[in-house]
């Protein structure tokens, strides 16, 4: 039987709660100038277990989520391979019958050693965050952390796990990763796997980020599309982020994210909440709510308050980012939501 409410809420844009992003945790293990550069987040930033929502709180929190429309849900961090025994909290919340699609996002480094008791827990979808294939430069773009070999290597343990069709999540910045874009198009291509280039966004305020870092989708496009012909796909549904290409000689699918040049704010039906339980109804959001009041009483009790800010939401912000006043305020860290 299913828990949820007889009627999901809808925002003050019509737009009903259908996603939810949860951060397991605020730490990560690299550094990448865009996220969580190294010069504004010390090394031990997130690792206090203190502040977190526990095992129990995660479950009663998703469960309360679900009542109010919830099937989709994602587990982000930081890095979320840093949380602790995830496993058993994957197991636990692919029992929620409701959820249609359990994934999480990931650097990778750590995927190797964890993909298979990650696919065994019941973790449906993986997608996997790779800037550059390029040793020195990927090492660069992470802070001097990370090693392309490690991640390359998640991904094949991953497929040995059996899990099917990851999705490459890249961010290509102007004059920093370019020379980046045809490697790992030509790395992925007939692999099965999606490789998604995602627009650099102006997500929190330690990036320094400027308008003329982000090279647009449709400029990506048309540089593939002249070496690699393409053909448009359908979304998979309504509110699809990414807009979805296949390579006309069947070499597989890509696709683009494009926030900047063509914001998708009208179709938004995502939530996220940070690892100590604040919910934030937008991933360019200034602030977030408190949840843990309402979970020390309960899913119902969550899931009451959840549907009454979900209510109130109005954001917009990709659509209005011209605006000096909305442009200027400030914005949640990416670290602290995912993304």
């Amino acid at each position: 039987m299913s828990t949820q409410t007889a009627s999901t809420p809808v925002d003050r844009l019509q737009r009903s709660l259908r996603d939810l992003r949860l951060s397991v945790i605020e730490a990560c293990n690299f550094r990448c100038g865009y996220c969580m550069p190294a010069d504004k987040v010390p090394d031990d930033y997130g690792l206090d277990a203190a502040s977190r929502l526990s095992f129990d709180e995660i479950e009663t929190l998703v469960r309360g989520f679900v009542r109010v429309g919830v099937t989709k849900l994602r587990l982000t961090g930081g890095e979320p391979l840093l949380r602790k025994r995830l496993p058993e909290l994957i197991a636990r919340l692919s029992r929620i019958g409701e959820l249609e699609d359990l994934a999480l996002t990931t650097n990778g480094s750590l995927l190797a050693g964890q993909a298979g008791a990650l696919r065994e827990a019941g973790l449906r979808r993986l997608t996997v965050s790779l800037d550059a294939l390029d040793p020195e430069l990927f090492r660069r773009l992470s802070g001097g952390r990370g090693e392309v070999a490690e991640v390359l290597a998640g991904i094949d343990a991953a497929v040995a796990a059996g899990f099917q069709r990851l999705k490459i999540n890249c961010v290509i910045q102007r004059g920093i990763n370019e020379d980046q874009l045809f490697p790992l198009l030509a790395h992925f291509r007939g692999s099965g796997h999606v490789l998604r280039f995602i627009e650099y966004m102006d997500v929190g305020t330690c990036n320094g980020w400027r308008p003329e870092q982000t090279v647009s989708s449709a400029e990506l496009r048309d540089r593939i599309a002249a070496r690699w012909p393409l053909a448009a796909l359908d979304a998979n549904y309504r509110g699809e982020v990414a807009s979805r290409y296949a390579f006309a000689d069947g070499g597989g699918e890509i696709g683009f994210v494009s926030s900047i040049s063509e914001p998708f704010c009208g179709d938004c039906h995502r939530a996220r909440v940070s690892a100590d339980g604040r919910l934030y109804t937008c991933l360019f959001a200034a602030d977030g709510s408190d949840l843990r009041p309402a979970l020390a009483q309960g899913e119902q009790a969550l899931a009451e308050r959840v549907a009454g800010l979900w209510s109130r939401r109005a954001d917009r912000y990709s659509e209005l980012r011209a605006l000096p006043a909305v442009r200027n305020r400030k914005h949640v860290e990416m670290y602290l939501i995912g993304g």
